[in-house]
């Protein structure tokens, strides 16, 4: 499922769902992960200078629980390192789709913190979880998964434009409810099939859960009184209200 589009315009520019976007795809670019770099060299020096880089910046679940000091930092510097162009370009259309309309809703210092609080304990949850792990976590899914659940509560019935892979990429449009809890079941079945250790083939399902469900209950506990969005949002591309 790839989710293109959402069904509203913002009132004022993202600034810091941009400036998230434009980070982690800065420090991808710079990092050895890219291959743009020819200092990192070519072959093994390359694969060995990429596997150092992400040990070094992202999370093993073994060292931050062991509490080793440089781990400490690893749930935070985690959220902007990624370990291939799928994951980041992944991430980052998440983001884009859905962080405006959070980052509006909250205000742009409330969503940074969000977003980076939020993450760190969807990353951290992680590692506890598999705490004798050794392999290494990267990678923005965790917060990402957060401002999810929030843009779940907040419109509950903004539509999104989804392609889905088994329909021939026939463009669809759903409201957003439909979409997010369709991709938290696919999250939770992916980790029930992984097992107790909480990760997939290369996937860290459980911090998505951890973020999504984290997500979700902040926006209810912050925003019951204030109520969710329940209009219907304005279409984009030319297309008449739903």
């Amino acid at each position: 499922m790839i989710t293109t589009a959402i069904g509203r315009r913002t009132a004022g520019s993202p600034v810091v769902t941009y400036g998230l976007i434009g980070l982690c795809c800065a420090v991808f670019l710079l990092s050895p992960v890219s291959g743009f770099d020819r200092a990192y060299g070519k072959g093994e020096a390359l694969l060995s200078a990429q596997s150092a880089y992400l040990r070094h910046w992202g999370i093993v679940p073994d060292q931050l629980v062991a509490g080793a000091p440089h781990a400490l930092i690893t749930p935070l510097t985690a959220l902007f390192v990624h370990g291939n162009w799928l994951h980041l370009l992944g991430n980052m259309l998440f983001l884009h789709v859905f962080g405006a309309m959070v980052e509006e809703r909250m205000g742009r210092v409330h969503f940074a913190a969000f977003y980076l609080v939020l993450g760190a304990l969807a990353m951290s949850a992680y590692a506890v979880a598999n705490a004798n792990s050794d392999e290494t976590l990267v990678g923005a899914s965790g917060a990402i998964s957060g401002v999810l659940g929030a843009f779940l509560f907040l419109f509950p019935k903004a539509r999104v434009t989804s392609l889905f892979p088994f329909l021939f990429f026939l463009p669809l449009r759903f409201p957003a409810w439909i979409v997010l809890l369709f991709w938290f079941a696919l999250q939770y079945l992916a980790q029930q099939q992984a097992g107790g250790g909480g990760a997939g083939p290369e996937v860290a399902y459980l911090a998505h859960l951890v973020g999504f469900t984290g997500g979700f209950l902040y926006a209810g506990l912050r925003y019951w009184r204030a109520g969710r969005v329940r209009t219907p949002a304005v279409a984009t591309e030319g297309e008449r209200q739903p």
